[in-house]
């Protein structure tokens, strides 16, 4: 029987485990259903319409089963964990089963409070941590990693972009280590994806703000280049026209001035017209640089960030296609047991899973083969049938044409 475990324990080496979840027997008692919309689509747990041989229960996950659907559930854990002073692991896998050009939808997770009500869970819930795929065609492409801080949900300053390669249909695994120094590491597939710093590649409040004060000095020169002075429009530039009677013209011989008025040559573009005069551009002798102001303390930084106690998680989506599959989600302090808990489950499900979508386009195109020879098997009978009433229709009409 597939285990599923969502405990907290600490192990030998003091690595905490602090949630993990295979969707196996007893998930609906671990998964609360939000209420909180009324045409929230249904989640069910599948493997989606294809999946390794033999291994129906190991890829049975989370799963959407309806297109256009706002989806919502959580999980509380057995006992809550913290951010605080310690590293946090998140990680788990989704398969887009659907993905094709046309595939929206959100494929993100988040870490919630201890008394989150989860019943209501909707995107007005306070999260502490937003991880994960968010896709739409093949323009919105990227991994969310969003971090809530005095309310506010911090949006990275650049996208995690994920490669063409990346979006495809196939299950994929996405990693956050969040270290207890706030510097972070985020994996997809067990490669290294990003990272940095939190207070460099967020808006959490920076240690040194601009000088309200300070202001840029009237004699300062910030312009890199000058029109040259010595780069003059010469005379009689702006009497150039730009167009000009074509000088081939010629008036109709059968243009009469008193009925069709008097007659003027078409204009045409002047070749000798250079357009607007644009002086030319030097080095600014006297440039001294971009100015910046002076740098204060910035009373509200603070050391007091992502620092946070979690006690569910959650999935909180929009999807314009169904069929996708959450999976192996894990809630820890250590990477290694992380990637110990994908190796047993993600990694083989990757290397079981091509070879059944394989076989099953390999039914599909078989099966379009064989439809479409009977389709033109059937035309060609039908064409045949033609044919002979015709010949049929001839053949009575040369006994008619006989006798008379």
């Amino acid at each position: 029987m597939r285990s599923v475990i969502a405990f907290a324990l600490f192990a030998a080496a003091s690595a905490e485990v602090a949630y993990k979840e295979t969707f196996g027997e007893g998930w609906e008692d671990r998964w609360v259903m939000s209420t909180a919309r009324t045409d929230a689509g249904k989640f069910t747990v599948s493997p989606g319409e294809w999946f390794g041989e033999g291994r129906e229960a190991e890829d049975s996950g989370l799963f959407t089963s309806e297109a256009m659907r706002f989806y919502a559930t959580g999980s509380k854990m057995a006992a809550p964990t913290t951010t605080k002073g310690k590293d946090l692991v998140l990680q788990f896998s989704v398969k887009h089963e659907k993905r094709e050009y046309s595939f929206c939808g959100g494929g993100y997770i988040k870490l919630l409070a201890a008394d989150a009500d989860l019943d209501k869970f909707d995107g007005d819930t306070p999260y502490s941590v937003m991880f994960g795929p968010d896709m739409c065609g093949y323009d919105v492409s990227r991994i969310h990693l969003i971090f809530n801080f005095d309310g506010e949900n911090l949006l990275k300053t650049e996208d995690i972009k994920l490669d063409y390669s990346d979006k495809n249909e196939f299950t994929h695994l996405y990693t956050l280590v969040l270290k207890a120094d706030k510097t972070y590491t985020v994996y997809f597939d067990q490669k290294e994806k990003a990272t940095g710093k939190l207070i460099d590649t967020h808006a959490f409040p920076q240690p040194e703000i601009d000088d309200p004060e300070d202001s840029k000095p009237e004699e300062w020169v910030d312009e890199k280049k000058i029109p040259d002075p010595e780069d003059v429009k010469p005379a009689g530039w702006d009497d150039i026209p730009e167009e000009i009677p074509d000088p081939d013209a010629a008036k109709p011989e059968d243009w009469d001035d008193e009925d069709d008025g008097e007659w003027e040559a078409p204009m045409i573009d002047n070749p000798e017209y250079k357009g607007e005069f644009v002086q030319k551009m030097i080095e600014n002798p006297d440039y001294v640089g971009e100015w910046s102001p002076k740098q204060i303390a910035n009373e509200k930084y603070t050391d007091d960030i992502a620092n946070y106690d979690v006690g569910a998680v959650g999935f909180e989506l929009w999807v314009v296609n169904e069929g996708s599959v959450f999976d192996n989600i894990f809630v820890g302090d250590d990477y290694e047991e992380a990637k110990a808990f994908a190796d047993s489950t993600w990694v083989i499900t990757a290397e079981t899973e091509k070879a059944a979508k394989e076989a099953i386009d390999a039914t599909k195109k078989e099966a379009e083969e064989a439809a479409k020879a009977e389709e033109e098997a059937a035309k060609a009978e039908e064409a045949g049938e033609e044919a002979d009433d015709e010949a049929e229709e001839e053949e009575e009409e040369e006994e008619t044409h006989d006798e008379l």
